[in-house]
């Protein structure tokens, strides 16, 4: 069959709600593309206005990590968009075939996909059907965002209409399932529901039948959580957080997938420091998996209607300290602070009874300090930490030279321990690609802790890409030089 004197159609290769997608081939450019047909709309006519809108905002983005559209033809009352052809498998494909992915596997999936949507952000575009079967992986592991069919610019009030949610519901974000409009932390949350899927094997949430349901848990309810997200739980943490505001922006997303396990570990302690000033809620049960749709080329969607929110549960009565608790309180203060002043009390003793007795060197003659001279020259210690001081800094910065010169050659400079926590090597060696070169730069060394401190300029193979980041090295010595044994 041929569409519009110039594209024919081998075969069908995905299915969705907009409509069916084919393997074509242009005839005047000789490439192959993918053609999808459009399904029709509720009033029974062709979804005219939602292709005409991916069409629009995909080439408006022209981003390497977004499927390309390139013509939208009639053929014989038929409409089709006629779109870069990707040939691969939708992460949700790929889940259900290999099985859950390791953090090393999801994280370069999910970084590129974050790229894509950063891109659209910047632009003010919001994709609003972030999902793994939206998400297309080719075999080498390059990643393409399809499916702006809902997307929406911001000066584009169309699509907004009271009480209908659009997207999928599994990995609608809390303000959208209430039925309001998409903003970019939309796009933050469903990514993260994405990351969710990736790494557990199935959807955040159990839609099944239960749409009504399953909107409710979505704005009522904890979101749902991993045990086993390795170093990727900051994000997954600071993605599907219920508060729009307390969400990453998808630029800190992306960044802090790029930096991989090593630049994790900051994020990990901010983390945990951030868990420990929040009140501990009810763990909400595990979720039932069930079925993604499969789509190809960006098809497929839900448009469901959003259920009235029901009244909050009252929270419950938190039991406060009395006045007697408090006098208690008091008390015990008060005997800590008297223990520490008689703790005090008797080491000034025992140091004072030193000090009297105790004035004289090694041969019992006076010492150096009793005498109150000051030597002429800086002692052995001091020169040796002085000179440990700037072995530790010059370590650092030929470090960071070494990984970007030679990542195999800086990869034996971590210890074992600190390899395994830091994932495969070619995770870390896909990172330190990236970059043409990078500058240290305000390098310090503690010699006690064992921590050398630097700022690192990231520069890319483009003038675009990079970034700056702080970095500390905890050191271990070996031999004459050092090993990394954890970063921060």
């Amino acid at each position: 069959m041929e569409i519009a004197g110039r594209y024919t159609l081998d075969r069908e290769v995905g299915r969705g709600g907009m409509g069916a997608v084919w393997l074509g081939t242009d005839q005047v450019l000789g490439r192959q593309v993918a053609l999808k047909r459009l399904g029709l709309a509720p009033g029974g006519t062709p979804d005219l206005e939602r292709a005409e809108r991916e069409a629009r905002l995909a080439a408006r983005l022209n981003h390497p990590h977004v499927v390309a559209v390139f013509d939208l033809v009639e053929e014989d009352d038929d409409h089709w968009l006629v779109m870069e052809y990707v040939d691969g498998v939708t992460l949700a494909e790929l889940v259900r075939r290999d099985g859950a992915l390791t953090p090393d596997q999801a994280a370069p999936l999910l970084r590129q996909a974050a790229e894509a949507l950063a891109a659209a952000h910047e632009a003010g575009i919001v994709h609003r059907d972030v999902k793994p079967s939206n998400i297309l992986v080719s075999a080498d592991g390059q990643v393409k965002l399809s499916d702006f069919g809902i997307a929406r610019a911001e000066q584009d009030s169309s699509l907004t209409q009271t009480g209908l949610v659009t997207g999928s519901p599994a990995y609608l974000s809390p303000e959208v399932a209430s039925g309001r409009t998409a903003q970019p932390a939309a796009d933050v949350w469903s990514l993260g529901a994405t990351a969710y899927h990736a790494l557990s094997g199935k959807p955040p949430y159990d839609v099944g039948d239960n749409v009504m349901g399953a909107l409710y848990r979505i704005v009522h309810e904890e979101p749902p959580r991993l045990d086993d997200a390795g170093w990727l739980t900051p994000m997954l943490e600071h993605t599907m957080d219920r508060e729009p505001d307390h969400r990453w922006p998808m630029a800190q997303v992306r960044d802090f997938l790029a930096g991989g396990p090593v630049g994790a570990s900051a994020g990990a302690a901010t983390l945990t420091q951030e868990r420990a000033a929040t009140a501990v809620t009810t763990p909400v049960p595990a979720p039932v998996p069930a079925p993604e749709p499969v789509g190809y080329g960006g098809v497929g969607g839900t448009q469901v209607l959003a259920p009235t929110p029901a009244a909050p549960t009252p929270p419950t009565p938190v039991h406060r300290r009395g006045p007697s608790g408090a006098i208690i309180g008091v008390l015990l203060g008060l005997g800590v602070v008297l223990l520490f002043l008689l703790f005090a009390w008797m080491f000034g003793a025992f140091d004072a009874q030193d000090s009297s007795a105790g004035d004289s060197g090694p041969g019992g003659g006076p010492s150096s300090e009793s005498t109150g001279s000051t030597p002429s020259e800086p002692s052995s210690s001091a020169t040796d930490s002085a000179e440990q001081e700037a072995a530790m800094r010059d370590f650092a910065t030929s470090y960071v030279q070494a990984a970007v010169d030679d990542p195999g050659t800086s990869w034996d400079l971590l210890t074992p321990e600190y390899q395994a926590a830091s994932g495969s090597f070619g995770q870390y060696k896909k990172f330190w690609d990236q970059w043409e070169s990078a500058d240290v730069t305000d390098v310090s060394a503690d010699v006690g802790a064992g921590t050398v401190s630097y700022t690192v300029s990231y520069h890319g193979k483009k003038d675009d890409e990079g970034f700056v980041d702080d970095v500390t090295l905890e050191l271990e010595p070996n031999g004459d030089g050092f090993l990394i044994a954890g970063a921060r």
